[in-house]
């Protein structure tokens, strides 16, 4: 057997090796969680909120419990820290979601990026930066596993040192992003078995998961060591997660907790209600259980 037969099939096993062991710490997990008593960390997403800046997001929001506003860059941060708040995902100021890790062609414009990013994220005390598969274009999904593995791996080396989280997010390719290849969780945990490193974490969408794959809680036990970072939206739709919603978000933040799980929870829905900050301080009261 050849040295591509043997990654592949390596490869091929990963999601069941992944599972396995995900379980395993699920066990363990659920008999140290601190269920009933754990408070969630909110955050929210700071695009979702357009027509406000983000000084008028820090005050307001801060008032009703935010602690973090996400998906910012290195300009914005000083802002948050002004109001006493900080960034629990960073971004870049050139991200994309569908020219991503995958594509070898992309490699040296995003390992600068995100060395650039690694570090100010460090020296801004940034925990997780975001980072994205890229879409399919025919390339299998094998073939994109290991492409993402090779170019990430210097990263998240970079990023171990300097104490930093990189975080791929899964995203939905049925409805909102078609062709994106980081579309299944056990993909995403294969992945960062390949990797091997806790430096390199998967941001569970629960909007997007509820659409691609449904079993939310079951699939959040299984694969939670993979998880570092969790967003919120209503299905459909992607507004509030108020009873206008199939999901039961009470049940799935108790489920998160009960993982022990203590990072933190980003609210990123398109708020219909006229007052925004009314429509988000209803969602951090729903995740509060």
């Amino acid at each position: 057997m050849n040295r591509r037969k043997v990654l592949k099939n390596t490869a091929l096993g990963l999601g069941t090796l992944a599972m396995g062991r995900a379980i395993a710490a699920t066990d363990a997990a659920t008999r140290t969680a601190t269920s009933g008593t754990a408070t969630t960390n909110h955050s929210a997403c700071f695009w979702c909120y357009n027509g406000m800046t983000l000084e008028e997001l820090c005050e307001r929001g801060g008032d009703v419990g935010l602690k973090s506003i996400e998906l910012t860059t290195v300009d914005q941060w000083p802002t948050l820290k002004k109001y006493g708040m900080t960034c629990a995902m960073g971004t870049i100021s050139d991200f994309s979601i569908d020219q991503g890790w995958n594509n070898p062609a992309n490699h040296e414009k995003l390992r600068a990026n995100y060395t650039q990013a690694i570090r100010d994220a460090a020296d801004h005390g940034i925990p997780s930066v975001i980072v994205m598969s890229g879409n399919r274009r025919g390339m299998s999904d094998y073939d994109g596993m290991i492409n993402c593995a090779v170019g990430l791996k210097p990263m998240v080396k970079l990023a171990e040192e300097a104490g930093v989280t990189l975080q791929m997010e899964l995203l939905n390719s049925k409805v909102n992003h078609p062709d994106y290849m980081c579309d299944r969780t056990q993909w995403g945990a294969a992945l960062a078995e390949m990797i091997g490193s806790d430096r390199f974490k998967l941001l569970y969408d629960i909007y997007h998961m509820q659409i691609m794959e449904g079993d939310i809680i079951a699939t959040i036990n299984k694969y939670h060591p993979y998880i570092g970072h969790y967003h919120t939206g209503g299905v459909p739709g992607r507004h509030e997660i108020n009873d206008s919603q199939e999901l039961n978000y009470p049940a799935i933040i108790r489920a998160i907790h009960e993982t022990g799980f203590t990072g933190y929870v980003a609210q990123e829905f398109l708020p219909t209600y006229d007052d925004k900050i009314k429509s988000l301080e209803e969602g951090l009261r729903i995740c509060e259980v």
